[in-house]
């Protein structure tokens, strides 16, 4: 899969992005992560991206045009013709889940848009994003920590990244619960002791353990998820 990331800051993504499991797999040939610098298409001499927005306000707005020839140079070096997910990070979009990035793990090629400033130039949105996407209700710089975000989550999904598939099928959020609580040795420490049902070795038992605390730390950090959990089991 390749991730194509259209940013201000190359130089944050990338040394972000190539450590640990996604640089791996990336030295792999399973993922490939590259970060175009929107600066470099401006036309402007200065290289400046940014104007005043129309009608006035605070701020200033990414231009158009640098944003859209940055999106062209990556259609360019695409192996396929198809066209590709455009996932703008913004506040105004989807908020991410699990599922999502269960979808877009299938995609061959993810363009992933970073914005700044007060925003972008809506024209240009129309014209090449797909999908409007924020991993939060709040408000950051930019995009690219999001986008880091994103990037981290998806690149889990896609197999041989993680060396063991259980880690990821198993994990929060995959079967719409919390995780439960793990540990490991010693099997005492500060007084705390490991739960004897994960020292029994009874594997039927242990399962039923992990299924109940799962549930119960859902309904108590997250009563959200616990109730629609509860309802598809309803309906099922």
């Amino acid at each position: 899969m390749q991730f194509h990331i259209l940013t201000l800051f190359p130089e944050m993504v990338l040394t972000g992005l190539n450590t640990s499991i996604i640089g791996r797999a990336c030295e792999a040939g399973l993922l490939s992560v590259e970060a175009i610098n929107i600066r470099d298409f401006t036309l402007d001499k200065h290289k400046k991206v940014d104007d005043y927005p129309y009608g006035g306000g605070a701020g200033m707005l990414m231009q158009a045009q640098p944003i859209y020839d940055a999106y062209l140079s990556v259609l360019e070096k695409m192996r396929t013709k198809q066209r590709p997910r455009v996932v703008y990070l913004t506040p105004q979009g989807q908020v991410f889940t699990q599922k999502l990035a269960e979808e877009l793990a299938g995609e061959q090629d993810l363009i992933l848009l970073c914005g700044h400033y007060e925003g972008i130039d809506e024209r240009v949105l129309e014209e090449i994003v797909t999908d409007y996407v924020s991993i939060g209700d709040y408000v950051l710089t930019g995009g690219e920590l999001p986008a880091m975000v994103m990037v981290d989550a998806v690149s889990r999904m896609v197999p041989g990244v993680l060396t063991n598939r259980e880690s990821g099928e198993t994990e929060s959020f995959e079967n719409g619960l919390l995780e439960y609580p793990q540990y490991t040795r010693p099997e005492e420490w500060k007084g705390k002791k490991v739960p004897s049902v994960l020292l029994s070795g009874h594997h039927k038992n242990i399962e039923s353990w992990r299924k109940e605390e799962s549930l119960r730390r859902t309904r108590e950090r997250r009563p959200d998820l616990y109730r629609t959990y509860m309802e598809r089991g309803e309906e099922k």
